[in-house]
């Protein structure tokens, strides 16, 4: 009898445990038919082999994430720079022939200056507009070296005395990163945060990435950056990160394509989190290298 009732509790406790993996599953399933490659779930109540297999799905989802990143970031990078080629050679012919003309005693004090001048300037701004485009295509190289996130997260609210933060590194934590870009790119969301009229700014690091048996080198960081500004339109999210686009007046479009550029020169990578952080209305994830 209590060998019976032993195989009934063992056989409920498997089935349990069966629906509970089937239940990851679908919720993988739907992570990925939403395109939602940050998925992470947890790995509790699963048996050693089960948590290896759900650590390395983990990773799976943050590196499909990442190549879709990098694999945008190139294509981008391919497209701008032929644009840019083609527009310069389009606009240098026409910025030297008007200023040519603007400089012969033919044209001087005629009705014909004006309008010539009007071309000329018109040329000279659109080659300052796509030379600052060419920021996409000439990134410099990273600088990688080991810096302590807690020292640098720390350092960021003197630059804005305005903005109410909430920062959660109470430890040194090192990452492999180039510093000047991380600040740059830093700086880049918090300015963003402010123009959507953000009072306060959350910076709390993540749990890492890892898979329990990855080595030291291997792990990864996530910083998630939040603020409660306006929040970005769904519309507008799938957007964000392609060069040239804006909601801004005077904005170029530029700014968060070159974060994420440098984010992924650091070995790393900057995405738009799909839930912002409890109380926030926007977070913001820059994933660095441990």
């Amino acid at each position: 009898m209590g060998f019976l009732l032993l195989l009934i509790i063992l056989i409920i406790l498997f089935i349990r445990h069966q629906r509970l993996l089937s239940l990851r599953a679908r919720l993988m399933r739907e992570a990925l038919r939403n395109h939602d490659f940050t998925f992470r779930l947890p790995t509790t109540l699963l048996f050693p082999g089960e948590r290896d297999l759900q650590n390395t799905l983990n990773e799976m989802g943050s590196e499909i994430n990442r190549l879709l990143a990098r694999s945008e970031v190139e294509s981008w990078r391919r497209l701008t720079r032929v644009l840019t080629h083609e527009i310069m050679n389009s606009v240098a012919p026409i910025q030297s022939i008007t200023q040519a003309y603007i400089a012969s005693p033919m044209v001087k004090g005629t009705p014909l200056e004006e309008g010539i001048k009007a071309i000329y300037d018109t040329s000279l701004s659109l080659a300052t507009f796509v030379d600052s485009y060419r920021k996409l295509t000439q990134l410099q190289p990273a600088d990688i070296q080991p810096v302590d996130l807690q020292q640098f997260v720390t350092s960021i609210p003197a630059l804005y005395p305005d903005i109410q933060w909430h920062i959660s590194l109470n430890t040194p934590t090192s990452a492999k990163t180039d510093l000047g870009m991380l600040r740059q790119v830093m700086t880049n969301i918090i300015k963003n945060a402010i123009e959507a009229e953000a009072h306060s700014v959350d910076i709390r690091l993540a749990q890492c990435s890892a898979n329990d048996n990855l080595q030291e080198e291997d792990t990864t960081l996530q910083l998630l950056v939040s603020n409660d500004g306006q929040a970005i339109a769904a519309e507008v999210a799938r957007e964000i990160f392609i060069p040239f686009f804006t909601t801004k007046k005077k904005g170029q479009g530029i700014g968060l394509a070159i974060a994420r550029q440098m984010m992924m020169a650091c070995g790393g990578n900057l995405w738009l989190a799909n839930t912002p952080v409890a109380g926030y209305h926007t977070t913001f994830v820059m994933e660095v290298a441990g």
